[in-house]
C-alpha cells in the first residue's frame, strides 16, 4: 500500500476536532495563545498520539516540539514537515494546526502502509508562529534557523508583561518532552509545510492543491505617540497634546500613502492601545501595530521610508516614534520541491495550480537551511484569522496525500 492510500480522512478530521476543543471559543473558533495552558494541552495531546504509535518526541530550547519516525539510516539527515499550534485570539481551527496534523497523519500513513524510508521523517510544531502574544512571529522556526538569537527571544514580553522564558518554562513543565541539548537547530535534508491557503484563489479557481512557489516579504512595526494627559471637560482642544489624535492622523496618512493601483501592497493596523484608557481623560499615550507585506524588498523599503516621514510630520504637538519589529525578506522555494509537489498532485489526479503565499509561514525560515516548499488546500471563502475559518475533510485529506507522497520520495533519495 502507498502512503497516500493509507491517509485516513476520518482520522485527520477527528484530530482537528479534538484539537479544536483546546482553547475552543463559543463561535466555533480557537484562542490558543503561544505558551499558554491551551498550548500545553495541545502539546500533551499530540504527545499522547505519538506515544501510542511508538514515535519518539523531543523539544528544544525555544519549545519547538518534534515527532520522529525513524528511517533505515538513523544517521541520515531527516526530512521534516509541520506548522504551528498557536492561534490568533479569535482564530480558526485549521490555520497552522492543519500543517501539524497533516505531518502527523503522514507519519501514521507511512507506518500503516509499512513504508520504509532511508531517512527519518519528522513532524514539527513550531513555537509562536502567530506572534499575537509574543512578538516577533514565526519565532520558533526563526530561532531554529539562526535568524533570531535564542537569548533575545527568551526575553520577549507579552502584552501583559509576561516574559517568554517564564511562559516557556511553565509550558514545558505542564507538557514535558525530552530536551535536545545545545542550541536549537539541526541539519535537514528537506522541508515541506502543508497549510490552508488563507485566501480565496483555490476555491475561486476550483483547484484542490496549491503548489506554493514562494512567500512575499513582510515587515512589522509599532508606532507610539506621546502627549499629555488632561481633563476631558476642562482642557480646550487647542491646548491639548492628545496622543490618540496624533495616532489617528498618522494612521490616516499611512493608509493613503500605502494604497497602490494593483492592490499588491498589504498594509494593516491590527492592534491599537490608548492610555490611560479613561473616558474623561485626554490620552497621554497611544500605540498601534503595522503589518506590511509585498513580494519586492525594494517596494517595502520605499514604503518604510514613507511611514517614517509620516510619523515625523504628523505627530505635532505630540512626540512620536516608529520601531521596526520584524523584517522578513521574500522567500523563493526550491524548484525541485515545487516540481515534486506538482508531480505528486498530478499523479494523484488532484487539480492544482502554482501560486505564491501572501501570508508568512515557518517555511520561510527553514527554506534557508534546506530545499523547502509548501502545499496549500482551499479554505471556505478564503477566510482565516477568524472563527468562521473552515475547510472540508476531503480537501484536508487530499493535501495530506500529496504531502506523504512528497515526504516519502524526499526521504528515500
Amino acid at each position: 500500500m502507498s502512503g497516500a492510500k493509507a491517509v485516513r480522512e476520518d482520522r485527520l478530521w477527528q484530530r482537528h476536532a479534538d484539537m479544536a476543543r483546546l482553547g475552543g471559543t463559543p463561535k466555533g473558533g480557537v484562542n490558543r495563545q503561544a505558551l499558554s495552558d491551551e498550548d500545553a494541552a495541545a502539546r500533551n495531546l499530540l504527545a499522547s498520539w505519538a506515544k501510542a504509535r511508538g514515535f519518539s518526541m523531543f523539544t528544544d530550547a525555544i519549545g519547538n516540539l518534534f515527532v520522529r519516525r525513524e528511517g533505515a539510516d538513523a544517521n541520515a539527515l531527516p526530512v521534516m514537515s509541520g506548522s504551528h499550534m498557536d492561534s490568533q485570539p479569535t482564530g480558526g481551527r485549521f490555520d497552522g494546526m492543519y500543517g501539524v496534523l497533516a505531518a502527523f497523519e503522514a507519519l501514521e500513513a507511512l507506518e500503516d502502509a509499512g513504508v520504509k524510508t532511508k531517512r527519518p521523517v519528522v513532524a514539527v510544531a513550531w513555537t509562536n508562529e502567530e506572534g499575537s502574544r509574543f512578538q516577533p512571529g514565526a519565532m520558533g522556526s526563526a530561532v531554529f534557523a539562526g535568524y533570531y538569537k535564542l537569548d533575545d527571544m527568551l526575553l520577549a514580553k507579552d502584552w501583559d508583561g509576561v516574559v517568554l522564558k517564564d511562559a516557556l518554562a511553565s509550558t514545558l513543565e505542564a507538557a514535558p518532552a525530552p530536551l535536545r541539548d545545545g542550541k536549537p537547530g539541526f541539519a535537514l535534508d528537506g522541508y515541506v509545510e502543508a497549510h490552508i491557503e488563507q485566501g480565496p484563489r483555490l476555491e475561486n479557481e476550483r483547484k484542490t492543491i496549491g503548489v506554493v512557489t514562494g512567500i512575499q516579504g513582510s515587515r512589522r512595526y509599532i508606532v507610539t505617540t506621546e502627549g499629555e494627559e488632561a481633563h476631558a471637560g476642562t482642557t480646550p482642544r487647542a491646548a491639548r497634546k492628545d496622543a490618540f489624535a496624533a495616532a489617528t492622523r498618522i494612521a490616516a496618512a499611512m493608509y493613503e500613502a500605502t494604497a497602490d493601483a494593483d492592490d499588491t501592497l498589504r498594509f494593516t493596523i491590527g492592534r491599537v492601545e490608548v492610555q490611560p484608557g479613561s473616558p474623561n481623560t485626554v490620552p497621554g499615550k497611544a500605540s498601534f501595530t503595522i503589518d506590511m507585506r509585498h513580494p519586492s524588498n525594494a517596494v517595502l523599503e520605499a514604503h518604510e521610508a514613507k511611514l517614517k516621514d509620516i510619523v515625523a510630520k504628523k505627530a505635532a504637538p505630540c512626540a512620536a516614534a516608529i520601531e521596526r519589529v520584524t523584517n522578513v525578506a521574500p522567500t523563493d522555494f526550491d524548484p525541485k520541491v515545487i516540481d515534486l509537489v506538482r508531480a505528486k498532485a498530478d499523479a494523484l489526479k488532484l487539480t492544482n495550480m502554482d501560486m505564491p503565499s501572501g501570508a508568512g509561514h515557518d517555511a520561510m525560515h527553514i527554506a534557508k537551511l534546506c530545499p523547502a516548499g509548501m502545499i496549500f488546500v482551499p479554505c471556505e471563502r478564503g477566510i482565516s484569522h477568524n472563527e468562521a475559518e473552515n475547510a472540508t475533510p476531503a480537501d484536508l485529506a487530499a493535501g495530506a496525500r500529496v504531502l506523504v507522497e512528497v515526504l516519502e520520495e524526499l526521504a528515500n533519495r
